[in-house]
């Protein structure tokens, strides 16, 4: 059993060396991850020039690229063997809702299921006050990774789960969750570079906006685990025949 690890904060991040120690009886991990923190990378490939990886350590790779780069590198022939199965994490924050469209973490997860493998993407809910229990959330991978080898799901799922960061033993357990929703994010902030020139930050993601139940922002307000499953086709089918009604109405 070979697993391939990825993320998207970088293969120096304590999110991703915490999840390496914690699979490593299980499978034959090898670490393909970004360089630096390329969080919101989404699922972006650098197509205008090369990139260069570096084995850091045994087993251990840095690639000048995003997430899905190195996930992409990794599967179709940066070595002699294949994968058997892709983890990204752990992600330093959450990914719930609408943060699957930008996230770096759930796209190393997604290019993993393009190439035809089963995926989990994995983050701890940190947030500033809090004390950061990378250890949880890796437990709580090990736990799904050992149970996709023993009971698989279908193949085409993919895992994005977010773990509450508190100890492992005051987790209440895991909960099926469908994607909630964010308000608009907050304004951009604007500043100012040495030279006096204006520059701008993205603001911060906006406030829960659909929290309800059955929802991953629920279970980790509740203290579950949010185990949701993705999938690849964004194609909303129940519009296709409203589609080809309106379609039919345009001359030419």
């Amino acid at each position: 059993m070979k697993i391939l690890l990825s993320n998207d904060d970088g293969y120096q991040a304590r999110g991703i060396r915490i999840l390496r120690g914690a699979l490593a009886d299980l499978a034959e991990v090898t670490v393909v991850a970004p360089d630096r923190n390329r969080s919101g990378a989404s699922n972006s490939l650098t197509l205008d020039m090369p990139l260069r990886v570096l084995e850091v350590e045994p087993a251990v790779y840095c690639v000048q690229g995003t997430p899905t780069d190195c996930v992409h590198l990794a599967i179709t022939g940066l070595f002699d063997y294949e994968h058997d199965m892709v983890v990204s994490g752990v992600n330093d924050g959450a990914n719930l809702g609408d943060d699957v469209l930008y996230s770096g973490t759930v796209a190393a997860a997604i290019e993993g299921r393009f190439l035809g493998l089963p995926t989990i993407a994995v983050s701890l809910c940190t947030t500033p006050e809090g004390e950061g229990h990378f250890d949880t959330a890796a437990q709580v991978a090990r736990s799904l990774v050992g149970e996709l080898l023993r009971r698989p799901l279908e193949p085409s799922l993919i895992l994005n789960v977010n773990v509450p960061d508190v100890p492992f033993q005051s987790l209440r357990g895991f909960r099926g969750t469908r994607l909630g929703y964010r308000h608009r994010s907050e304004p951009i902030v604007p500043a100012r570079d040495p030279r006096g020139r204006p520059v701008y930050w993205v603001g911060p993601a906006g406030p829960q906006q659909d929290a309800g139940p059955g929802t991953d922002f629920e279970a980790i307000t509740l203290g579950y685990v949010s185990v949701t499953p993705l999938q690849i086709d964004l194609t909303r089918h129940a519009a296709l025949s409203p589609l080809q009604h309106w379609l039919e109405g345009i001359d030419g």
